[in-house]
């Protein structure tokens, strides 16, 4: 009769190496959308005061983008989460940004690009964010 070992029994399963894959896939498209959208705070930050004349069109560019960003972050992902973290990744930056230094100085003033590129990109990353939302929610109830 041969002896029963328990350390040969194997009680766990298998993992799926396709699933750990895919969800490595996934945070990484996560994490380079919230870097895009960080990236895009970033150098808004600095040129948003460029402009023609007295219309600031970088401030304007910028704002744009970000709401182009997101929308298409949602729907390459699939999730409204895909527009999320893109503006997330605006908004933090940006906001860092845009606090004063211990010397007083500031990167983003207080001048009308200045209040178009904050006001402006915030409510377009929002609306992306808030279009994300609906037309997820509509795609499932068609689902349904």
């Amino acid at each position: 009769m041969r002896t029963y070992n328990l350390q040969s029994v194997d009680s766990l399963p298998q993992p799926h190496p396709e699933r750990h894959r895919q969800a490595f896939v996934t945070g990484g498209a996560y994490a380079l959308l919230f870097l895009f959208g960080a990236a895009q705070g970033l150098i808004g930050c600095f040129q948003y005061s460029r402009g023609a004349g007295p219309i600031p069109v970088a401030a304007l560019l910028s704002a744009a983008l970000i709401l182009v960003t997101c929308v298409l972050g949602a729907a390459g992902m699939g999730s409204a989460a895909g527009a999320l973290v893109p503006a997330a990744g605006w908004l933090l930056v940006s906001v860092v940004l845009t606090l004063p230094t211990p010397g007083g100085s500031v990167i983003v003033t207080n001048t009308a690009a200045g209040v178009w590129y904050l006001y402006g990109g915030s409510v377009c990353a929002a609306a992306g964010v808030v279009y994300a939302f609906v037309t997820r929610s509509r795609a499932r109830v068609r689902r349904s």
